[in-house]
This record gives structure tokens, sequence and C-alpha cells, in this order.
């Protein structure tokens, strides 16, 4: 005996509804002799006369008519079931948790928390602001649904979607004498630096550009506080940083820092989303990561998170083309 498919329950309903082969081809958009081909398949592959055939068209047998209980029991429960998932789409997640590191929470959280709540006015979300080292594990035990994170010099097993390149600045205390212009590589070992002292982020980013461009870093102070921390002892003479500049943007127009693009050759980081490890069928993720990338291209686009790049595929640009991480006009401060 053949089995059932939905296809083949709702090609019988529809002919069992429209009362002849013609009037379900119509209905249906498709060509009489393929809908006569797929019921006669159906007959002989349940080996039942579905149908009374006539010149007037076509009845129900008593098979016939025991096949269209099941039929519309199967047509009620794929119904309800859509009715079920679009409820559940509109009201979105019961709860949902975000995370960012500093400069990144610092450029996204505010707008995003706004286009969540229109989207799920129901949902309890959360945001968590963290170091990478925190974060990586969160994601690893599924407390956090979604993070934005920058991709570590060695990402492990996690899957980064990147959205943009970020240029990476040296951040030294207004006055400090940096000249003007990008400020190379290979210099950085002439500067002291204030370092975070844990193995991930800017940390492991010089010792692989010490590594890469034969300087040795002079660590002035390391620092495992948040951005605000580093950026104030900057400020107040302590050494100097790499940061992005969305970082210190408003720092530098304001004549307390001052910011130059690492060059010989440019230093840039990729920006990505990245899923916890049990959030993969989240209700409503799918379109909370639909939000973030929406929101990134807003933001660049409109220059708010300045000294970035989207990404290619995210862009719509051609693969290939490299990143314009050229210093917007006056951003780098005196």
């Amino acid at each position: 005996m053949k089995a059932l498919s939905s296809d083949d329950l709702a090609c019988f309903a529809l002919v069992a509804r429209a009362g002849s082969f013609s009037r379900a081809a119509l209905e249906s958009g498709s060509n009489q002799s393929t809908i006569s081909r797929q019921i006669a398949a159906l007959e002989a592959g349940l080996g039942v006369r579905l149908f009374h055939r006539s010149g007037r068209g076509v009845v129900l047998t008593d098979r016939g008519r025991e096949l269209q209980q099941y039929a519309d029991t199967v047509a009620g429960t794929l119904e309800a079931a859509s009715r079920a998932m679009g409820v559940h789409a509109d009201q979105g997640p019961v709860r949902l948790r975000i995370a960012a590191q500093p400069t990144i929470a610092q450029v996204m959280f505010g707008e995003l928390g706004h286009a969540l709540h229109r989207r799920f006015p129901g949902t309890r979300i959360r945001f968590v602001e963290g170091l990478a080292s925190h974060l990586l594990k969160d994601l690893h035990d599924g407390e956090i649904d979604l993070a934005l994170l920058y991709r570590p010099e060695h990402p492990g097993a996690l899957t980064y979607d990147p959205l943009l390149q970020e240029g990476m600045h040296l951040v030294a205390p207004a006055g400090y004498p940096v000249g003007e212009g990008p400020f190379p590589v290979a210099r950085l070992g002439e500067v002291p630096l204030i370092m975070p002292s844990t193995h991930h982020g800017i940390r492991v980013l010089v010792e692989a550009l010490a590594t890469r461009h034969g300087f040795v870093p002079r660590i002035a102070l390391e620092c495992d506080g948040s951005v605000a921390i580093t950026r104030r002892l900057v400020m107040q003479g302590c050494g100097c940083t790499l940061l992005p500049l969305a970082a210190v943007a408003d720092d530098v127009r304001a004549g307390q820092l001052l910011s130059r693009p690492l060059a010989s050759p440019p230093v840039c980081r990729t920006v990505g989303v990245v899923l916890g490890r049990n959030s993969a069928g989240a209700a409503g993720l799918w379109e909370a990561t639909r939000l973030v990338k929406d929101l990134v291209v807003r933001q660049v686009q409109q220059g708010r998170w300045p000294g970035t790049v989207l990404d290619a595929a995210l862009a719509g640009a051609q693969p290939g083309a490299g990143p314009d991480l050229r210093e917007p006009a006056g951003a780098t401060g005196g």
C-alpha cells in the first residue's frame, strides 16, 4: 500500500471540494491531466476507488468519504499549528539575553533596546556588557542567547557571522607627542601601553602585532577594568592604549584625548554576531538577529559608528573589496 503524503491529501481534498477535475485544476492553477493522474496514482497506491466519475464530474465513494474525514482532520491540525506558530512569532520569546563587549554595547544597546521593545513588546530583554573572556564562557554555557563580539585571534569552535570591520587606533593623552597622521604599527614599542592582563582581546592583538612586526610592547600598566576606566587612565597620563575610534570619539572631539589610526599596515578587527550554545531554536532569535543586522547597517551608513565599514556580505559589496578605514575628517583631535 502506498504511504499517504500531505500533497496526496491536499489534492484529494481539492477534488472532493470542487466536484470535478477541471474545477480543481482551475483552483490550483494546475492542469486537468496532472490532477487526474495524481488521483489515479493515489487510488492505485491505496487499492481503492475514491471517486465515482461521470460526465457531470466526480462524487466520493464510501471509501472516499472515509478518507475525507482523515483529510479534514489533517487540514485542521495543520491550520491550528500555523495559527499557534503565528501567535508565538508575534509575541516573541519570553526572554532574550543579548551581550556585547563595552565599545559595541556603547554604540548598539540604546537603539537596539528600542527596536526590540517595538518588535517584541512582551519579551523580557536583558543586556549584558562584559569582557570577551566572560562572554565567551556565558555563550558556551547557554547563559546568553546572542552576543556581539570582536572576533578573537583564535576563535576556537565558535561560529561568527561577520557584521563589520573596525579600525584600531592608538589613543594617547592630549598633547602626547604621537605626531600627525596614521601611527605605524612598528612604532608601538615606543609608547607606554595600558593593557588588560587577561589573554583575550586587545592584549592578544598587541602580542600578535609585536610578533609580526618585530617590536616589544612596553606595558606601563595592566587594567582589567572597563573601557571607561582605561580612557580615564589615559587622560590622566598613565599611558596610551589601543581602542576603536567609536570608544573615544567624544573625548577626541572634546580635546581630552588624541587618536591616531594604526597604519603600515592598517589594523582592524571584525565585529560579529554569535549565537549561544543552547539558542539555535529559540523563538524569535532569528528575528532578533535580523534586527541587529539592520541596526548595524544604519549605524555605519549614517556615520554613527565611526571608523568602520560593513562586511561585504552585509553591505552587498563585491567580495574582495578591502575596507576603507581612513580617518574621518576632524576625528583624530589636536
